[in-house]
């Protein structure tokens, strides 16, 4: 089964939000096997939606429209494509109950407009929005499956997974699935050079590499008849991999380097500090988003001015004045003073030159300090990253917690 989407809705067009609806429909429909060939994103006009389904009709099995259900004038989905296929629009009874209930619940009163969303095309099956008042179309047309869903996430992902993917899981024979190796300190050329042959020679299953803030991922993907059977078919590529390159591997699918760091504390009862100049805060907010961390992340300090720098981790004068803020010895002082006045197992400190601005010949825009001190060992790594000011900044962080893993990996 092909399968498209289709997302209207001008302020898309705009830039002015993202269309996360297109990444939440295609995962959901390779976990049952379905192929998405087309995303496709349109503004609210009648004639140019009419361009895009028309297309998408002659070449999918399966079209998932995506907002333009609301009740105002520009809300066209319903009336475009129904007139389109030649389908009368019918008042749905019982999703009008519906609409009623959810403005008395919240004490809003109802307007006018808000009617047109009962309106579903003759023969369609209403799917239950239970986040809002529009009501998404389930609808057949000779061989094709039609699909209009919500634009806003918070309404469209749970009538997708509690109808839609449902409803098509019946329809399809076949899974799709995938495993995810995540590599750090490995550029993607090196990795690619690695698995060549790999690469040259893929069918089922299938390598995809990316690349992103310095990490590399492969994505193997499997097509089969059931999970296990994709697996079988993924486990002894896998392995091939990791047989040449798997000294790089820092975690699988869905957990990210925080998490891994968080998950390496709790074990080993460890309790870690974090003094952050040029990543102003952003490594603690990568830890603090993991549930329970609480327990082994002590504190962090955004130690951003020299003063702070000597207030709170008792960075000397002198080595400030003689080497700078930006320094090995700096990033060594910060780390250590964080462990002993504060009394936690791991000390880690940051200090680098984000940009755009501030660098110099000897210290250029990118250059970073990162600090590790514990009672084993007081370690300071050099790195130099390229890009604007973010993402200076978000490869720092990552590389932070990269050298906290692979110092605690040696704990296992």
């Amino acid at each position: 089964m092909k399968a498209e989407t289709i997302a209207i809705g001008s302020e898309l067009l705009l830039g002015q939000i993202a269309n996360t609806n297109a990444q939440i429909i295609s995962k959901a429909l390779q976990d049952i096997g379905i192929d998405v060939y087309f995303h496709t994103c349109v503004g609210d006009n009648r004639d140019r939606i009419i361009e895009v389904f028309s297309a998408a009709i002659k070449r999918s099995d399966l079209i998932i429209l995506t907002g333009g259900l609301g009740p105002t004038i520009d809300d066209l989905t319903k009336e475009t494509i129904s007139s389109y296929l030649k389908i009368p629009l019918e008042v749905d009874q019982h999703s009008l109950e519906r609409i009623k209930k959810y403005f008395e619940t919240h004490r809003i009163i109802m307007t006018k407009n808000n009617y047109k969303q009962a309106l579903m095309p003759k023969n369609a099956v209403s799917i239950p929005n239970k986040r809002g008042t529009a009501p998404g179309v389930l609808l057949k047309y000779d061989s094709k499956i039609i699909v209009m869903l919500p634009g806003p996430p918070f309404e469209m992902e749970p009538m997708l997974m509690d109808t839609v993917i449902p409803y098509l899981s019946k329809l399809s024979s076949e899974v799709i699935h995938s495993r995810v190796l995540k590599f750090y300190g490995l550029g993607e050329s090196k990795l690619e050079e690695e698995i060549e042959d790999l690469l040259a020679n893929q069918t089922n299953p299938t390598i995809a590499p990316l690349a992103k803030m310095g990490e590399v991922t492969l994505r193997i993907t499997a097509k089969a008849d059931s999970v296990k059977k994709a697996q079988d078919l993924i486990e002894p590529l896998e392995k091939e991999i990791l047989s040449r390159i798997g000294e790089y591997v820092y975690g699988y699918d869905n957990e990210n380097i925080e998490e891994i760091v968080a998950r390496f504390l709790s074990n080993n009862n460890l309790t870690l500090a974090t003094a952050e100049s040029c990543t102003g805060g952003l490594i603690s907010h990568k830890l603090t988003n993991v549930p329970g961390v609480s327990k082994n992340f002590e504190r962090g300090i955004i130690s951003y001015s020299n003063r702070s720098k000597t207030e709170l981790l008792g960075v000397k004068h002198n080595t400030l004045k003689k080497y700078g803020a930006v320094s090995e010895q700096t990033a060594l002082e910060m780390a250590q003073g964080l462990r002993k006045l504060y009394q936690c197992d791991i000390g880690l400190s940051i200090t680098g030159i984000a940009g755009p601005g501030g660098g110099t010949d000897k210290k250029p825009v990118g250059l970073v300090y990162i600090g590790y001190s514990d009672s084993k060992s007081d370690i300071v790594k050099k790195h130099i990253f390229r890009g604007i000011r973010k993402e200076i900044k978000e490869r720092a962080a990552n590389a932070a917690l990269h050298l906290v893993f692979n110092i605690l990996k040696t704990y296992r």
